[in-house]
């Protein structure tokens, strides 16, 4: 365990840079970013600040890297790989945590049919966690005891709900695509998602309403949300495990029961 290497995706805050954080004492972690780059080396301080379980004292071994990349972009994705295994020596797994939305009236069917949110979910939401995989597929595959994938989904694509219905759709299309994947990648690479509800103490949380968390809260069984370091502890679970694939866990507090 030593040597492996984690890339985390739009991780410079929020989810992304807790699962940084919560795979640091095992892997060497990349921090992507798109447009902050002052954002991921604060992310990577904090990381720095956690004690690894591994000897840390080569410094032909970098523990941490950030690099930027627009997700959006193909090539971009292809250059995010690249550049992870020429700086770090190797890839062993890869939290897929891009996505977009727009905040929308979910229940305004003339709020649901602009054609530019449908391309643009589509392209976060789906496309390019399978241009990630892609391109990490032969490092994945070399992986010792079997590379991981993981793609952070949402409670949306579950049941139909949340920010948007482009938004929806394409979230329930990208764990669809991710049990695929597992089906493709196997054996030598593991593919699962998480789906959270809503995760208040992020910047995407804070974009709803007060009336709408309570909302959420009281439809749950536990009367509460998920929180970040429950989703990023899940993270960390399935990705260092060797017996699960093709399975999208719902961190919700029991509001899809």
């Amino acid at each position: 365990m030593a040597t492996k290497v984690a890339l985390v995706t739009a991780s410079s805050a929020g989810l992304g840079a807790a699962c940084v954080k919560a795979l640091s004492p095992h892997f060497r972690v990349v921090v992507n970013y798109y447009s902050r780059p002052e954002k991921a080396d604060e992310v990577i301080k904090e990381a720095e600040a956690i004690q690894p379980t591994y000897s840390s004292s080569s410094s032909s071994s970098p523990r941490f890297a950030s690099i930027q990349a627009d997700l959006s972009q193909r090539s971009e994705v292809q250059r995010l790989v690249q550049e992870t295994v020429d700086k770090m020596g190797r890839l062993d797994v890869v939290v897929s945590n891009q996505g977009w939305t727009r905040v929308t009236n979910f229940f305004d069917i003339d709020d649901q049919v602009k054609e530019e949110d449908w391309d643009r979910c589509f392209n976060l939401n789906v496309k390019s966690h399978l241009w990630l995989l892609y391109a990490a597929k032969p490092h994945l595959e070399a992986a010792e005891g079997g590379g991981s994938f993981l793609t952070v989904a949402s409670l949306a694509g579950v049941r139909p709900s949340g920010s948007s219905l482009p938004y929806a759709v394409t979230k329930a299309a990208q764990i669809h695509l991710m049990k695929g994947l597992a089906l493709i990648c196997g054996p030598k690479i593991r593919c699962n998602s998480v789906s959270p509800g809503i995760l208040v103490e992020t910047d995407w949380g804070q974009r709803f309403s007060e009336a709408k968390i309570k909302a959420s809260t009281e439809k749950s069984a536990l009367k509460s949300t998920a929180t970040i370091a429950d989703v990023s502890e899940q993270v960390k679970t399935l990705v260092m495990g060797r017996s699960m694939t093709g399975q999208n866990v719902v961190l919700d507090c029991g509001i899809a029961i």
